[in-house]
């Protein structure tokens, strides 16, 4: 795990707590898995699926009734990300702010992570000050 002792992975806005809160209830699910994977013009793209169960490697935010759990594989990845949850005239969805993100495409819909080392030198300078 990434975790740096105190902090929690990642943060949740009021309105995303609210609409991770009322999908949880909806079908009785346990919760929203967020990862990312290889994909879209910049290299990568976020991931949220139902979880119908915890996952022992999961790192498990919990915040007013809302729970995420991050896939180990995103978890360096995503460490320090604030999800928010936003409704527009045209569209409506989660959008993550993340400063691990080193680009995006126009639509954002796709990102570019800092290399591993560079992260990794993030979050030994975090834990240290």
């Amino acid at each position: 795990m990434f975790g740096i002792p105190g902090k929690q992975a990642v943060t949740l806005t009021p309105a995303a707590v609210k609409q991770i809160a009322r999908l949880m209830e909806k079908d009785g699910h346990k919760g929203l898995r967020i990862g990312v994977k290889k994909g879209g013009c910049a290299g990568m793209e976020y991931t949220m699926d139902y979880a119908a169960e915890v996952d022992p490697m999961d790192e498990v935010v919990e915040q007013d009734g809302a729970r995420v759990m991050i896939a180990p594989m995103a978890q360096m990845f995503l460490f320090g990300t604030e999800i928010d949850y936003e409704i527009s005239l045209l569209e409506s969805g989660f959008r993550f702010r993340n400063p691990n993100v080193a680009d995006a495409c126009g639509c954002g819909e796709s990102i570019k992570f800092k290399d591993v080392e560079e992260l990794a030198a993030e979050r030994e300078a975090s834990l240290k000050g």
